[in-house]
């Protein structure tokens, strides 16, 4: 699994696989490519920064935890 950060176009991207891509279909705030047998093959997360930012307040709750931003 390759996994890459565009910072400019604030995408996350992992690729789980080397199959070639066939199509594509967008849910939500994510990209995923399909290959012609239907199996993930890339994975792109738009808005990533906040995306991930979402995910760490909501684990941060579901663990009854405090969450602290930290920016850099």
């Amino acid at each position: 699994m390759r996994i890459r950060y565009d910072r400019d176009e604030d995408i996350l991207t992992f690729e789980v696989s080397t199959h070639k891509i066939d199509h594509a279909e967008e849910i939500g705030s994510m990209i995923v490519h399909f290959s012609e047998q239907g199996k993930p093959v890339l994975l792109e997360i738009l808005d990533a920064s906040e995306f991930i930012a979402e995910a760490a307040r909501a684990m941060a709750r579901s663990r009854g935890g405090e969450f602290t931003e930290v920016s850099g």
